[in-house]
Protein backbone atom coordinates (compact mmCIF):
# COMPACT_ATOMS: atom_id res chain seq x y z
CA UNK A 1 0.00 0.00 0.00
CA UNK A 2 1.32 2.84 -1.31
CA UNK A 3 1.25 6.90 -0.56
CA UNK A 4 0.20 9.16 -3.36
CA UNK A 5 3.42 10.09 -4.84
CA UNK A 6 3.68 13.37 -7.66
CA UNK A 7 3.70 10.63 -10.88
CA UNK A 8 1.13 8.36 -8.81
CA UNK A 9 -1.72 9.31 -12.04
CA UNK A 10 0.34 7.00 -14.60
CA UNK A 11 -1.43 4.67 -16.17
CA UNK A 12 0.07 1.03 -15.01
CA UNK A 13 -0.39 0.09 -18.59
CA UNK A 14 -1.03 1.50 -22.04
CA UNK A 15 -4.46 -0.32 -22.50
CA UNK A 16 -5.78 1.92 -19.47
CA UNK A 17 -7.84 5.06 -20.82
CA UNK A 18 -6.78 8.24 -19.00
CA UNK A 19 -10.21 10.33 -17.76
CA UNK A 20 -10.05 10.80 -14.35
CA UNK A 21 -8.66 14.05 -12.40
CA UNK A 22 -4.92 13.37 -10.15
CA UNK A 23 -6.95 14.58 -7.19
CA UNK A 24 -9.63 12.31 -7.64
CA UNK A 25 -7.14 9.58 -7.83
CA UNK A 26 -5.28 10.95 -4.85
CA UNK A 27 -7.85 11.03 -2.74
CA UNK A 28 -9.50 7.44 -3.89
CA UNK A 29 -5.89 5.91 -3.06
CA UNK A 30 -5.94 7.74 0.42
CA UNK A 31 -9.12 6.59 1.34
CA UNK A 32 -8.84 2.45 -0.41
CA UNK A 33 -5.85 2.82 1.86
CA UNK A 34 -7.19 3.17 5.10
CA UNK A 35 -10.21 0.71 3.95
CA UNK A 36 -7.89 -1.92 3.09
CA UNK A 37 -5.89 -1.53 6.17
CA UNK A 38 -8.51 -0.05 9.03
CA UNK A 39 -11.70 -2.05 7.89
CA UNK A 40 -10.88 -5.46 6.43
CA UNK A 41 -6.85 -5.67 7.53
CA UNK A 42 -5.73 -7.24 4.17
CA UNK A 43 -1.93 -7.57 4.63
CA UNK A 44 0.57 -10.75 3.28
CA UNK A 45 0.83 -12.81 2.93
CA UNK A 46 -2.81 -12.63 1.93
CA UNK A 47 -3.52 -12.55 -1.81
CA UNK A 48 -5.88 -9.65 -3.60
CA UNK A 49 -7.46 -10.20 -6.75
CA UNK A 50 -9.36 -7.32 -8.46
CA UNK A 51 -11.54 -7.67 -11.18
CA UNK A 52 -12.89 -4.12 -12.63
CA UNK A 53 -14.01 -2.63 -15.90
CA UNK A 54 -13.28 1.14 -17.24
CA UNK A 55 -17.02 2.30 -18.60
CA UNK A 56 -17.20 5.14 -16.20
CA UNK A 57 -15.15 7.79 -14.88
CA UNK A 58 -15.84 6.61 -11.38
CA UNK A 59 -14.67 2.57 -12.53
CA UNK A 60 -11.76 4.01 -13.92
CA UNK A 61 -10.76 6.46 -11.19
CA UNK A 62 -10.99 3.76 -8.16
CA UNK A 63 -9.23 1.09 -11.01
CA UNK A 64 -6.00 3.18 -10.99
CA UNK A 65 -5.98 3.88 -6.93
CA UNK A 66 -6.21 0.19 -6.44
CA UNK A 67 -3.05 -0.45 -8.53
CA UNK A 68 -1.57 1.65 -6.30
CA UNK A 69 -2.99 0.63 -2.69
CA UNK A 70 -2.46 -3.30 -3.91
CA UNK A 71 0.93 -3.40 -6.35
CA UNK A 72 1.05 -7.15 -5.88
CA UNK A 73 -2.56 -8.15 -6.75
CA UNK A 74 -3.74 -9.67 -10.16
CA UNK A 75 -6.26 -7.07 -11.62
CA UNK A 76 -8.69 -8.82 -14.07
CA UNK A 77 -10.04 -6.66 -17.16
CA UNK A 78 -14.03 -7.89 -16.73
CA UNK A 79 -15.05 -5.38 -19.43
CA UNK A 80 -16.13 -7.82 -21.64
CA UNK A 81 -18.62 -10.30 -20.14
CA UNK A 82 -18.11 -13.13 -22.16
CA UNK A 83 -18.43 -16.98 -21.40
CA UNK A 84 -14.84 -16.89 -21.15
CA UNK A 85 -14.37 -14.27 -19.20
CA UNK A 86 -17.18 -15.74 -16.82
CA UNK A 87 -15.08 -18.90 -16.78
CA UNK A 88 -11.42 -17.28 -16.00
CA UNK A 89 -12.72 -14.83 -13.37
CA UNK A 90 -14.32 -18.51 -11.50
CA UNK A 91 -11.11 -19.99 -12.06
CA UNK A 92 -9.12 -17.28 -10.21
CA UNK A 93 -11.12 -17.59 -7.67
CA UNK A 94 -11.30 -20.44 -7.13
CA UNK A 95 -7.14 -20.34 -6.30
CA UNK A 96 -7.86 -18.04 -3.38
CA UNK A 97 -7.96 -19.15 0.37
CA UNK A 98 -9.59 -18.13 3.30
CA UNK A 99 -8.87 -14.37 4.42
CA UNK A 100 -7.39 -13.40 0.70
CA UNK A 101 -9.16 -10.38 -0.41
CA UNK A 102 -11.46 -9.90 -3.90
CA UNK A 103 -12.82 -6.41 -5.14
CA UNK A 104 -15.12 -5.74 -7.34
CA UNK A 105 -15.09 -2.82 -9.19
CA UNK A 106 -18.63 -2.70 -11.44
CA UNK A 107 -20.06 -0.09 -13.64
CA UNK A 108 -23.25 -1.90 -13.34
CA UNK A 109 -22.80 -5.15 -11.62
CA UNK A 110 -20.96 -8.14 -12.84
CA UNK A 111 -22.93 -11.06 -13.99
CA UNK A 112 -21.53 -14.84 -13.66
CA UNK A 113 -24.56 -16.82 -14.37
CA UNK A 114 -25.71 -18.49 -11.36
CA UNK A 115 -22.75 -17.47 -9.56
CA UNK A 116 -23.93 -14.86 -6.60
CA UNK A 117 -20.53 -13.05 -6.14
CA UNK A 118 -20.66 -11.58 -3.11
CA UNK A 119 -22.52 -14.58 -1.21
CA UNK A 120 -19.89 -17.55 -2.55
CA UNK A 121 -16.92 -15.41 -1.68
CA UNK A 122 -18.20 -14.90 1.56
CA UNK A 123 -19.34 -18.80 1.75
CA UNK A 124 -15.58 -19.60 1.41
CA UNK A 125 -13.86 -17.48 3.67
CA UNK A 126 -13.05 -14.67 1.58
CA UNK A 127 -12.99 -10.93 2.33
CA UNK A 128 -14.90 -8.35 -0.33
CA UNK A 129 -15.04 -4.92 -1.10
CA UNK A 130 -17.42 -3.90 -3.60
CA UNK A 131 -18.24 -1.08 -5.40
CA UNK A 132 -21.45 -1.62 -7.64
CA UNK A 133 -23.37 0.69 -10.30
CA UNK A 134 -20.66 3.35 -10.31
CA UNK A 135 -21.90 4.79 -13.99
CA UNK A 136 -24.86 6.09 -12.12
CA UNK A 137 -22.63 8.61 -10.75
CA UNK A 138 -21.47 11.62 -12.61
CA UNK A 139 -20.08 14.79 -12.76
CA UNK A 140 -19.72 16.11 -8.99
CA UNK A 141 -21.35 13.07 -7.50
CA UNK A 142 -17.84 11.48 -8.40
CA UNK A 143 -16.21 13.34 -5.69
CA UNK A 144 -19.33 12.68 -3.18
CA UNK A 145 -18.75 9.15 -3.81
CA UNK A 146 -14.84 9.19 -2.96
CA UNK A 147 -15.15 11.54 -0.05
CA UNK A 148 -17.43 8.47 1.11
CA UNK A 149 -14.88 6.15 1.06
CA UNK A 150 -12.93 7.81 3.82
CA UNK A 151 -13.01 6.27 7.07
CA UNK A 152 -13.01 7.94 10.67
CA UNK A 153 -12.73 4.88 13.05
CA UNK A 154 -13.51 6.83 16.19
CA UNK A 155 -16.64 8.62 14.35
CA UNK A 156 -18.06 5.54 12.95
CA UNK A 157 -17.56 2.43 15.57
CA UNK A 158 -17.98 5.28 18.54
CA UNK A 159 -21.18 6.89 17.39
CA UNK A 160 -22.60 3.44 15.75
CA UNK A 161 -22.26 1.64 18.65
CA UNK A 162 -23.48 4.09 21.17
CA UNK A 163 -26.30 4.21 18.84
CA UNK A 164 -27.16 0.60 19.33
CA UNK A 165 -26.85 1.20 22.93
CA UNK A 166 -29.66 3.30 22.88
CA UNK A 167 -31.85 1.88 20.32
CA UNK A 168 -31.56 -1.86 21.77
CA UNK A 169 -32.83 -0.26 25.50
CA UNK A 170 -35.51 2.18 23.49
CA UNK A 171 -39.34 1.84 24.43
CA UNK A 172 -40.49 3.71 21.77
CA UNK A 173 -39.26 6.90 19.61
CA UNK A 174 -40.85 9.58 17.37
CA UNK A 175 -38.91 10.84 13.98
CA UNK A 176 -39.70 14.76 13.58
CA UNK A 177 -39.66 15.60 10.16
CA UNK A 178 -41.35 19.32 10.23
CA UNK A 179 -40.51 21.18 13.15
CA UNK A 180 -42.21 24.31 13.91
CA UNK A 181 -43.53 24.32 10.00
CA UNK A 182 -45.50 21.32 10.07
CA UNK A 183 -46.12 20.26 13.63
CA UNK A 184 -48.31 17.58 12.82
CA UNK A 185 -45.21 15.73 10.69
CA UNK A 186 -44.49 13.25 13.60
CA UNK A 187 -43.75 9.32 13.09
CA UNK A 188 -43.88 7.51 15.84
CA UNK A 189 -42.16 4.43 17.07
CA UNK A 190 -44.80 2.92 19.51
CA UNK A 191 -43.21 0.14 20.68
CA UNK A 192 -39.48 -1.31 21.43
CA UNK A 193 -36.84 -1.86 18.43
CA UNK A 194 -35.44 -5.01 16.92
CA UNK A 195 -31.64 -5.56 17.93
CA UNK A 196 -29.84 -2.95 16.12
CA UNK A 197 -27.39 -4.12 13.42
CA UNK A 198 -24.39 -2.39 12.53
CA UNK A 199 -22.19 -1.70 9.44
CA UNK A 200 -19.40 0.87 10.55
CA UNK A 201 -16.45 -1.33 9.66
CA UNK A 202 -15.81 -3.60 12.46
CA UNK A 203 -15.96 -6.78 11.82
CA UNK A 204 -14.77 -8.58 14.91
CA UNK A 205 -17.62 -10.04 15.79
CA UNK A 206 -19.30 -11.16 12.16
CA UNK A 207 -18.64 -14.13 10.36
CA UNK A 208 -17.86 -12.17 6.86
CA UNK A 209 -15.47 -8.96 6.24
CA UNK A 210 -16.39 -6.51 3.91
CA UNK A 211 -19.53 -5.75 1.91
CA UNK A 212 -20.72 -3.42 -0.13
CA UNK A 213 -19.19 0.31 -0.31
CA UNK A 214 -19.43 2.93 1.32
CA UNK A 215 -20.53 2.30 4.89
CA UNK A 216 -22.25 3.76 8.01
CA UNK A 217 -24.90 2.97 8.67
CA UNK A 218 -27.31 1.53 12.24
CA UNK A 219 -30.33 -0.16 11.56
CA UNK A 220 -33.65 -1.85 13.23
CA UNK A 221 -37.53 -1.14 13.35
CA UNK A 222 -40.19 -1.45 15.60
CA UNK A 223 -40.60 -4.46 17.15
CA UNK A 224 -44.54 -4.30 16.56
CA UNK A 225 -44.84 -3.05 13.10
CA UNK A 226 -48.21 -2.11 13.78
CA UNK A 227 -47.16 0.79 16.46
CA UNK A 228 -45.83 2.58 13.88
CA UNK A 229 -48.77 5.51 12.94
CA UNK A 230 -48.13 9.08 12.00
CA UNK A 231 -47.01 11.63 9.31
CA UNK A 232 -43.53 11.85 7.75
CA UNK A 233 -42.26 14.03 5.15
CA UNK A 234 -39.57 12.43 2.34
CA UNK A 235 -37.22 14.42 0.24
CA UNK A 236 -35.69 11.41 -1.73
CA UNK A 237 -36.70 7.91 -2.49
CA UNK A 238 -35.69 4.83 -4.98
CA UNK A 239 -37.99 4.83 -8.10
CA UNK A 240 -38.61 1.80 -10.35
CA UNK A 241 -35.12 2.45 -11.57
CA UNK A 242 -33.09 2.24 -8.68
CA UNK A 243 -32.01 5.51 -8.35
CA UNK A 244 -32.57 8.46 -6.42
CA UNK A 245 -35.37 10.39 -6.83
CA UNK A 246 -35.64 13.80 -5.37
CA UNK A 247 -39.21 15.46 -5.77
CA UNK A 248 -39.43 19.34 -6.29
CA UNK A 249 -40.98 19.30 -2.91
CA UNK A 250 -41.55 16.85 -0.04
CA UNK A 251 -43.81 14.04 -0.33
CA UNK A 252 -45.70 13.05 2.84
CA UNK A 253 -46.59 10.04 3.70
CA UNK A 254 -49.62 9.27 6.46
CA UNK A 255 -49.11 5.71 8.36
CA UNK A 256 -51.55 3.93 10.12
CA UNK A 257 -50.54 0.52 12.04
CA UNK A 258 -47.21 0.10 10.26
CA UNK A 259 -48.96 0.82 6.55
CA UNK A 260 -48.60 4.08 4.51
CA UNK A 261 -52.39 4.44 3.77
CA UNK A 262 -52.58 7.37 1.94
CA UNK A 263 -50.05 10.65 0.54
CA UNK A 264 -49.97 14.22 -0.13
CA UNK A 265 -47.80 16.29 -2.38
CA UNK A 266 -46.85 12.64 -4.13
CA UNK A 267 -45.32 12.64 -7.81
CA UNK A 268 -46.35 9.96 -10.64
CA UNK A 269 -42.65 8.40 -10.28
CA UNK A 270 -43.77 7.98 -6.03
CA UNK A 271 -47.28 6.87 -7.06
CA UNK A 272 -45.61 4.18 -9.77
CA UNK A 273 -43.37 2.96 -6.43
CA UNK A 274 -46.26 2.32 -4.42
CA UNK A 275 -48.88 0.93 -6.95
CA UNK A 276 -45.83 -1.79 -7.93
CA UNK A 277 -45.55 -3.04 -3.83
CA UNK A 278 -49.73 -2.52 -3.74
CA UNK A 279 -49.72 -4.60 -6.82
CA UNK A 280 -47.74 -7.78 -5.36
CA UNK A 281 -48.12 -7.65 -1.80
CA UNK A 282 -51.25 -5.71 -1.13
CA UNK A 283 -50.61 -2.91 1.29
CA UNK A 284 -47.38 -0.80 1.95
CA UNK A 285 -45.57 -1.53 4.70
CA UNK A 286 -43.10 0.65 6.26
CA UNK A 287 -39.82 -1.61 8.18
CA UNK A 288 -36.54 -0.58 8.48
CA UNK A 289 -35.66 2.56 10.22
CA UNK A 290 -32.24 3.41 9.09
CA UNK A 291 -29.71 5.88 10.92
CA UNK A 292 -26.97 6.67 8.46
CA UNK A 293 -23.43 7.97 9.61
CA UNK A 294 -21.68 8.72 6.59
CA UNK A 295 -21.25 12.51 6.81
CA UNK A 296 -20.13 13.00 2.56
CA UNK A 297 -23.54 12.45 2.08
CA UNK A 298 -26.85 14.88 2.97
CA UNK A 299 -30.03 15.94 1.84
CA UNK A 300 -28.13 18.64 -0.11
CA UNK A 301 -24.79 16.61 -1.38
CA UNK A 302 -26.29 13.56 -2.84
CA UNK A 303 -25.30 10.56 -5.15
CA UNK A 304 -28.01 8.70 -7.73
CA UNK A 305 -27.35 5.66 -6.88
CA UNK A 306 -29.52 4.49 -4.05
CA UNK A 307 -27.32 1.63 -2.81
CA UNK A 308 -24.75 4.51 -1.83
CA UNK A 309 -27.23 7.26 -0.68
CA UNK A 310 -28.64 4.60 1.25
CA UNK A 311 -25.78 5.81 3.98
CA UNK A 312 -26.57 9.44 4.32
CA UNK A 313 -26.24 11.25 7.53
CA UNK A 314 -29.68 10.86 8.43
CA UNK A 315 -32.71 8.73 8.89
CA UNK A 316 -34.14 6.49 5.81
CA UNK A 317 -36.93 4.08 5.98
CA UNK A 318 -38.06 0.85 3.89
CA UNK A 319 -41.36 0.46 2.13
CA UNK A 320 -42.80 -2.97 1.25
CA UNK A 321 -42.70 -6.10 3.30
CA UNK A 322 -38.64 -7.25 2.64
CA UNK A 323 -36.45 -7.49 5.29
CA UNK A 324 -34.09 -10.37 5.43
CA UNK A 325 -32.92 -9.89 8.98
CA UNK A 326 -35.81 -9.46 10.81
CA UNK A 327 -38.44 -12.06 10.87
CA UNK A 328 -42.25 -10.99 12.06
CA UNK A 329 -44.99 -13.53 12.37
CA UNK A 330 -47.17 -13.38 9.67
CA UNK A 331 -44.36 -12.87 7.33
CA UNK A 332 -42.72 -15.76 5.65
CA UNK A 333 -38.85 -14.70 4.85
CA UNK A 334 -38.63 -15.03 1.17
CA UNK A 335 -42.11 -13.96 0.48
CA UNK A 336 -41.81 -9.92 0.25
CA UNK A 337 -40.84 -8.58 -2.89
CA UNK A 338 -39.85 -4.67 -1.90
CA UNK A 339 -37.54 -3.01 -0.14
CA UNK A 340 -37.71 0.45 -1.42
CA UNK A 341 -35.47 3.40 0.91
CA UNK A 342 -36.99 6.52 1.64
CA UNK A 343 -35.06 9.63 2.83
CA UNK A 344 -36.78 11.53 5.17
CA UNK A 345 -36.40 15.64 5.68
CA UNK A 346 -35.37 15.22 9.52
CA UNK A 347 -35.54 17.94 12.14
CA UNK A 348 -35.02 15.70 15.05
CA UNK A 349 -34.97 11.91 16.10
CA UNK A 350 -35.99 11.10 19.92
CA UNK A 351 -35.45 7.67 21.35
CA UNK A 352 -37.38 7.78 24.40
CA UNK A 353 -36.44 11.14 25.72
CA UNK A 354 -33.17 11.17 24.38
CA UNK A 355 -32.26 13.27 21.06
CA UNK A 356 -30.32 11.63 19.39
CA UNK A 357 -30.38 13.60 16.40
CA UNK A 358 -30.40 17.42 15.43
CA UNK A 359 -29.40 20.27 12.95
CA UNK A 360 -28.12 17.59 9.99
CA UNK A 361 -25.97 15.52 12.19
CA UNK A 362 -26.17 12.64 15.58
CA UNK A 363 -25.92 14.94 18.72
CA UNK A 364 -22.29 15.52 20.36
CA UNK A 365 -22.96 13.52 22.97
CA UNK A 366 -23.04 10.25 20.94
CA UNK A 367 -19.51 10.64 19.67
Amino acid sequence: MTECSRDSTKPQDSTEPIATSISNVCIAEKNLNDILMLVVNHKAPHKAVVVFDLACELAQTLTQAYKRCLPEAQFIDFSKNTPEAVLAVLAVFADLVASDLVVLVQSTNFRLEAFRIRVELFKRGLKVIEHPHLSRMVDEEVRYYLDSLAYDAKYFRGVGNRLKVIIDQAQYGCLDSGGNQFPDARLVFGSAFESAKLNVGDYSEMQNVGGQFPIGEVFTEALDLKSVHGRVRIFAFGDTYYRVNRPARPITLIIEKGQVVTTEDSTPEFDAVLANIRADEQVVWLREIGFGLNRAFSKDRSVSDIGSFERMCGVHLSLGAKHGVYGKPNFKRGDGKYHIDVFAVTEQVTLDKQVIYRDGAWCAALE
